[in-house]
């Protein structure tokens, strides 16, 4: 047993998240106080901090770098997005209105299941699309 640092209810060590650098292994809050906290970490202030951030000179650069090393870390897959995009602009690719999987019509993404394959698109939606990178490697090479 062990008392919550959050809700300080006296609970089943089951309640408690595995984190090895603490003495007894276990995180101080409780499984429910961690989710609680999460899920209202970003709609607080850093939400909004990282905002102004992001629209600041420092920010965009720090973006514009992240961005190079991950386009440089997968060109397979950066040349992709820009052959679909190219593509999307010139007409010779329609975007779908709708998900291939739900049929849903919210945020609507272009899918790659080998990047190889650069006019190959499925047309998910957000959840979908997720749903499916959480189940399936794509293929970069």
């Amino acid at each position: 047993m062990k008392v919550c640092s959050s809700c300080k209810v006296e609970k089943s060590e089951s309640d408690f998240q595995i984190r090895r650098e603490s003495k007894d292994g276990l995180t101080s809050a409780c499984k429910a106080c961690l989710k609680i906290r999460d899920k209202n970490r970003d709609n607080d202030s850093r939400k909004q901090k990282r905002r102004e951030y992001q629209k600041t000179e420092a920010g965009k650069q720090a973006h514009k770098r992240a961005m190079d090393a991950y386009n440089k870390r997968y060109p397979m897959k950066y040349a992709s997005h820009v052959i679909t995009g190219n593509a999307i602009r010139d007409g010779k690719l329609i975007q779908a209105s709708e998900c291939s999987v739900c049929k849903s019509t919210e945020k609507i993404e272009g899918h790659h299941d080998d990047y190889t394959k650069p006019l190959e698109v499925r047309w998910l939606c957000e959840p979908c699309h997720k749903e499916w990178h959480r189940h399936n490697k794509p293929i970069y090479e």
